[in-house]
This record gives structure tokens, sequence and C-alpha cells, in this order.
């Protein structure tokens, strides 16, 4: 028990840091709580770091400390913090400040759930959990629109995690257990390890906003405040697609999972970007992007037990991704949410629309930024499963990804008669903090393409 606890240390400290923050919070002192949520997470980072190379079970195989669930937390902890100083940056001063901070910590908490979950009630606990936390931080504002968007969120999440919840019921009745490394045992169960897998893709497809369970993503992000849409668009994002993973692993081939798996990478793919390309809105433009983004992992996912490349190339897009998408929004928050807002900004701001330019040209993949060499191991995972015409496809939605991402670049680098640059509703000191996130961003965007060979090399 002692050696199981040693493992769950970071867990541990989130979960104190939360509890840190909400004491914070009871006395009024949301900087404490800010602090103490930033602090903690670094700490919980750094001994997660300590972690690596480690590949066991603990509490009878019910949680995994393998590679998924170990850089989960490195990828997951740090992007958590960047978020908290978005959220001070844009909610600083409210009157439930430090309630958000709270919440924060106690999604990354389930989303790490979540990313090494070895058992169906871990699944569940991280999605329950996350979902609560998640419909409070959208409904923050108390306005029209938030609150509509929180209750659609809410409903939406009823229903699909109790679509979950039924369908895993089968796999319990199907092998005795509930342990993830038990799904074997269906091997000559194919209908009940299939009704099972759709059930687990209905719950995890929507905390991923794959499509056809999107329908939530578009109008949260844009109710909730932009630091939360950012946040949201990450941190539950990776962890219920690592649980997916974590999933797959042990699912018998029987249920034709990968072909389902590659059928909703296309559909998420493709709907994404067209729906994207519509976008006046900024945030809704971003949120369409991340279902499209969310289509990419897939391709790692099916080739989960075939390449070697499967895990390494879902990690290394986790960490582009969580930098390029949280730096773009970071952006957002300081332009903000419409798109004639960014009309001349390369003339007004060119640092910040340098930026921009390359977290979205990070998203589509080109080179030599994080999120061509994320895309470039996710084709050659989805080629070594035998899945060629699912990478075909993907390349194709790169290329339309372009145009999605042009309509924000173009305006830009276009004349404008108007120099002034939109007011930020924040004080200096919070400016200054969106300023260091999108720095960071950018390092890393750009860092993770240069140095993709020593990261892939370190990871497992």
């Amino acid at each position: 028990m002692e050696q199981d606890l040693a493992f769950l240390i970071p867990e541990i400290m989130v979960l104190l840091t939360a509890v840190a923050a909400l004491v914070a919070e009871m006395l009024r002192r949301p900087r404490l709580a800010l602090t103490a949520s930033v602090f903690g997470m670094l700490l919980a980072t750094g001994f997660s770091v300590l972690l690596l190379g480690t590949d066991t079970t603990i509490f009878g195989g019910t949680f995994r400390i393998d590679i998924l669930g170990i850089w989960a937390k490195l990828i997951l902890l740090p992007t958590t913090v960047l978020a908290l100083l978005l959220a001070r940056a844009e909610l600083g001063g409210t009157d439930r400040e430090g309630s958000v901070y709270v919440l924060i910590c106690m999604v990354t908490l389930a989303s790490l759930i979540l990313a090494a979950a070895g058992d169906t009630m871990l699944l569940v606990l991280g999605v329950l959990m996350s979902g609560l936390g998640s419909f409070a931080l959208v409904a923050y504002p108390r306005n029209d629109k938030a609150t509509e968007a929180a209750m659609k969120f809410f409903v939406f999440a009823s229903v699909t995690s109790s679509i979950m919840i039924f369908g895993l019921s089968y796999w319990f009745g199907g092998t005795g257990s509930t342990l993830l490394g038990d799904l074997a045992r269906l091997d000559t169960s194919p209908v009940i390890a299939s009704i099972g897998l759709l059930a687990v893709m209905v719950g995890l497809g929507y905390k991923a906003s794959l499509v056809p369970f999107h329908f939530w993503a578009p109008d949260a992000y844009d109710g909730a405040p932009v630091s939360v849409a950012a946040y949201l668009s990450v941190i539950p994002k990776i962890g219920a697609i690592f649980a997916l993973a974590q999933v797959v692993r042990d699912l018998p081939v029987v249920t034709h999972w990968p072909m389902l798996i590659a059928i909703v990478s296309v559909l998420s793919m493709s709907y994404g970007y067209l729906a994207a390309l519509v976008q006046n809105n900024v945030v809704r433009l971003l949120a369409y992007s991340s279902i499209a983004q969310a289509g990419y992992f897939l391709l790692g996912i099916v080739a989960t037990g075939v390449s070697p490349l499967a895990f390494k190339s879902i990690i290394v897009f986790a960490a582009a991704y969580a930098a390029m998408n949280l730096g773009a929004f970071a952006v957002v928050m300081r332009v903000g949410r419409r798109l004639d807002l960014f009309s001349a900004l390369g003339r007004k701001k060119p640092v910040l629309a340098i930026a921009m330019v390359v977290f979205l040209l990070s998203l589509a993949g080109i080179p030599p930024l994080a999120g061509f060499v994320g895309k470039f191991l996710l084709f050659g995972a989805s080629i070594d499963a035998g899945y060629t015409w699912l990478a075909v496809v993907a390349i194709l939605n790169s290329v339309l990804s372009l145009a999605v991402y042009l309509r924000i670049v173009v305006p830009m680098y276009q004349l404008s008669g108007d120099d002034s640059m939109p007011a930020m509703a924040t004080s200096p000191t919070s400016g200054l903090l969106v300023k260091l996130v999108w720095i960071i961003a950018l390092i890393f965007t750009v860092a993770i393409g240069l140095a993709a060979q020593p990261l892939i090399e370190n990871i497992g």
C-alpha cells in the first residue's frame, strides 16, 4: 500500500493543491489560491519527472503508471499552470475568482485519472469529475450566453455519461471484472465487446469533442471566458484521448475497433475544418479547429498495439497541441473574439502577430514547428498500422486547414486605416500575464519542432 501511494504522489499533490486553493478561497484570498495552485502544479510536475521510465500498475491494476500516465502529467500539469495565469489575467478581481482555480485543479486531477485509468470505474470517475468542474467553469460569467452553454453542456454530458456507464456494465458482465487488463477475455464475445466499445466512444468522445459527440464544444467555448475555453480545449481533451488509448490497448480485435476509430477520425477532421471555414468568431473557429485536431489524435489510437510510433506520436502531438492551442487562445485574449479585430495586427502589434502566425501554422502542420512533428509521427503510426488511406485523408485535411487558419493570418497583414489596438479589459499586470503565457507557448511550439529527435528518444 505504501509503495502504491508513493507512485500516486503527483495526483495526491494536485488534490492537496485543490484543497489549499479551496481554503484560500473560503478565506477570500484569491491571490493565495492562485499561488497555491501554481506552486502545487509545479511541485507535482517535479515529482512526475521522477517517475520517467516506470511501467507498472498499482492498487490491483486499477491505476497505471506507464508511458501514457506519466507523460500526461508532464504535459497537463505545466499546461494547467499557464491556464491558471490566463484565468488570473481575465478573471482577476471578480467575486469568485478563487473558485476558478479550485475547479481548474479538480478538472486537471480528473484528466490525470482518465489518462492513467486501468479500470472502468476510474473512467467513470474521471469523466464525471471532469464534467462537473467544466460545467461550473463555463457558467462562470453568469450571463445568458454562458448559462445556456453550460446547460447544453450539462444535458449532453448527462446523456453521454449515462450511455457509457450502461455500456460498461456489459463489459463487466462479460469479463466478471472492471479491469481494462481483463478485456482480452472478450475475444469470444464480439457483441458484448462491441457494445462496450461504442459506449466508451460516446463517453470519451464527448470529452474529447469528437464528431458526432462535439455539439457542446462551440457553444461552450464561446459562452465561457476565453481563458476557460483555452483550458477546456486542451486539458480534458488530452485526458480523454489518453484514456481511449488505455482502453483499446487491451481490447480484442474482434470488435474491429481500429476501423471505428478511423471513421470517427475522418469525420472529426473533415467536419471540424469545414465548419471552421465559415466562422467569424475566432473562439468558435478555434473550437471547430480543436474538433479537427482531436481527429488527428485518433491516427495514433488506430495504431495502438501495432506500431511502435503509436504512443510516441500521441504524446508528442499532445505536447505540441497544448502549446500551440493555448498560445492561440492567449492571443485571442489580447486581441478579441471577432475576426475583424485581427485586421492589420501585423502592423499594430508585429511580435504578437508573428506569434499568432506561428501558432496557426503549427496547428496546420507546417514544418519545422511542433504541430508538423506531431502530425508526421501520427501519419507514420497510421501507415505502420496499415491505414495508409487514413493518413492520406489526414494530409488532405491539413491542406484544408490552411484555408481555415489563413482566414486569421491574411487580415493581420492587410492594410487598415485604423492603427489603434483594442484595449484589454484588464490591468497592465494582467496584460503581462497574457504576454508571459503566449511567449512560453511560442517557445515550446518552436522548441518541440526543432528538438523533436531528442524528445522522441526520451519517450519510452
